[in-house]
């Protein structure tokens, strides 16, 4: 099941076919396995990545560390789970070090971004401090380089 699950992590669009190959396993196999990674949670969905300035549209993207104030009961899985279903954020990390939370959030310009930290995050209750970080230009996005040319690896045996 692993090998499986890093085949399709690094292209989700992989033909059964290949996958079969690969896997040595028949179709009827490899699409047993997927549908049950899928019933399992093991599969969350598949994505597109975007590089959204080469696309030429608005999108801007931000991290916001938070602090916040656990629950006694539910500790800060309350909180981050609250925080995971506003639109705006894309991921919600539990932290080590100087603050608790980190999400991922995009909007459609700086002030959106700024609006939802302001009107939505701050607002919470166990919100105790926020810190927002731009992204100004990206240079790997999941693995993958975005904007610099994949290097020839074959140059380096002739160099």
């Amino acid at each position: 099941m692993d090998k499986l699950l890093n085949l399709l992590e690094n292209n989700a669009r992989i033909k059964l076919e290949d996958l079969c190959v690969l896997l040595d396993k028949s179709p009827e196999e490899v699409t047993a396995m997927m549908d049950e990674a899928l019933r399992e949670g093991l599969i969350l969905g598949y994505k597109t990545l975007i590089d959204w300035e080469k696309a030429g549209s608005t999108h801007v993207e931000a991290f916001i560390e938070l602090h916040v104030s656990p629950k006694k009961s539910h500790g800060f899985d309350e909180i981050a789970e609250t925080i995971a279903r506003y639109e705006e954020v894309d991921s919600v990390y539990l932290m080590s070090g100087s603050y608790d939370l980190l999400l991922s959030v995009h909007g459609k310009s700086f002030q959106d971004i700024a609006f939802f930290v302001a009107k939505r995050l701050s607002t919470l209750d166990d919100v105790l401090q926020t810190s927002t970080s731009f992204l100004l230009k990206a240079y790997k996005r999941q693995g993958n380089l975005v904007g610099i040319a994949e290097e020839d690896s074959r140059e380096k045996f002739f160099l």
